[in-house]
């Protein structure tokens, strides 16, 4: 039963929605364990406690409510922000986190696993009621919800940050139509989080979720992977090591010849969609995977979506097509079709590897989420010098999160010499 819950009695606060909040101790030996493994943001949660770099700060947050983003949380609490957290997808919701991130860090939380869309958007509606000063965004509904339905809360926003590639190419669309109404961080394109996030924490936590939806051999079987940006080849990347032969199919042709020089069959959708076994979209674009695309499909075949939103495969169409739907397994569910055969889809066309597995590792989020929240500090800083529009995080921040993770590893790396600087910074230098 879903419970509403607010813990805290002042009127001016808005209202929680939680499935249960009597779930918060499991949540906390789950979020305690993952903070285990964050060394970087938990040495950043310590400093934040003495500095307070957010006090006075209101921060609505929509991300994946996973242990990961409580660690980020606690140390956004830490600092002094008052916090409020909505899910950015209503399968990605670990309840008994939720639970735990409200409890034990005094934050407002609007997540409740499994929610409709109509659940969805009012939870997304509840962080807001806080007026926040700061965004910290995960596929941009905040931000595109405040600029088209709450233009009054924009005079209060210093600021954002916006951690996928979908979001930050709708901010960044935003931005060239001149809507956009306060500067953002775009925490995805730091080499911090896209090169380590995207590739190895989607590539892992994808096939993870494939597997545990379907318990299929991956060796020797055909995987198709449909986009090969850094979440494609993360994907293709991990396929390839559990004995896959990987198809890849693109629009960008740079994409589609570094997947060629990779050692992938390139090819079109269309004609792969006969060859795959299993089929993963990763474009952050809508209809990657057709209707006809999969009445093509060999009877059996998976597919499954591992880019942000669920309009990556045409699912409506698919139920509408079928002439029954049976979930089979947890997160996978067979379409059968008119002329017999069946398609298998998991986790209903939503992110499989959050949905239908433990998203990504808490080692790969470490840097990803230690970076948003040294963005969150950059823009409490310095937000009054920043226009409306989209900022590179400062190289310092990515390069003080990449030496924090190497001292956690123990790795030591060498030094430019004074001569060795003067060489690359100096054009007088000869060869």
């Amino acid at each position: 039963m879903t419970r509403l819950s607010n813990t805290r009695k002042e009127s001016t606060r808005p209202m929680s929605m939680l499935r249960d909040p009597l779930l918060a101790d499991a949540g906390k030996l789950k979020i305690d364990y993952s903070a285990s493994r964050m060394p970087v943001l938990a040495a950043l949660t310590e400093r934040f406690a003495e500095s307070k770099p957010f006090l006075g700060q209101r921060i609505a947050a929509c991300l994946h409510v996973t242990t990961e983003t409580a660690n980020m949380c606690k140390a956004l609490v830490a600092g002094g922000a008052e916090l409020a957290l909505c899910a950015s997808n209503p399968l990605s919701t670990k309840d008994d986190v939720a639970a735990s991130i409200q409890r034990d860090l005094g934050a407002e939380v609007f997540a409740i696993r499994g929610c409709d869309r109509d659940t969805f958007y009012k939870q997304v509606q509840g962080v807001l009621d806080i007026r926040p000063t700061i965004i910290v965004d995960d596929g941009a509904d905040l931000t595109t919800k405040i600029h088209n339905d709450h233009p009054e809360l924009l005079e209060n926003i210093i600021g954002g940050t916006e951690v996928t590639s979908t979001g930050v190419l709708r901010i960044r669309n935003m931005a060239k139509d001149g809507a956009l109404r306060y500067p953002v961080l775009p925490t995805n394109d730091a080499a911090t989080k896209h090169l380590f996030d995207n590739r190895y924490g989607t590539g892992q936590n994808t096939i993870d979720g494939i597997l545990r939806g379907t318990n299929i051999l991956l060796a020797g079987s055909t995987v198709v992977v449909v986009g090969y940006g850094w979440c494609g080849r993360g994907v293709a990347m991990r396929a390839r090591g559990m004995g896959a032969q990987v198809i890849v199919t693109e629009v960008d042709p740079i994409r589609a010849l570094e997947a060629k020089l990779d050692g992938l069959q390139v090819m079109t959708i269309d004609q792969a969609a006969p060859l795959g076994d299993v089929f993963v979209t990763v474009t952050g674009n809508r209809d990657a995977i057709t209707l006809a695309h999969m009445q093509r499909m060999r009877s059996g075949a998976v597919v499954a979506n591992s880019g942000h939103f669920d309009v990556e495969i045409a699912v409506a169409a698919l139920a509408e097509a079928a002439v029954s739907r049976q979930e089979i397994r947890p997160n996978c569910v067979e379409y059968k079709l008119s002329d017999g055969k069946s398609i298998l889809l998991l986790a209903e066309g939503r992110l499989v590897g959050q949905a239908a597995a433990e998203a990504h590792p808490a080692e790969v989020m470490d840097m990803t989420f230690a970076t948003q929240a040294l963005a969150v500090k950059y823009l409490v800083e310095n937000a009054a010098g920043l226009s409306p529009d989209v900022h590179e995080i400062p190289r310092w921040i990515e390069n003080t999160v990449a030496q924090a993770k190497l001292d956690a590893y123990g790795i030591q790396i060498d030094r430019l010499t004074d001569s060795q600087t003067g060489y690359l910074t100096d054009w007088r230098v000869g060869t």
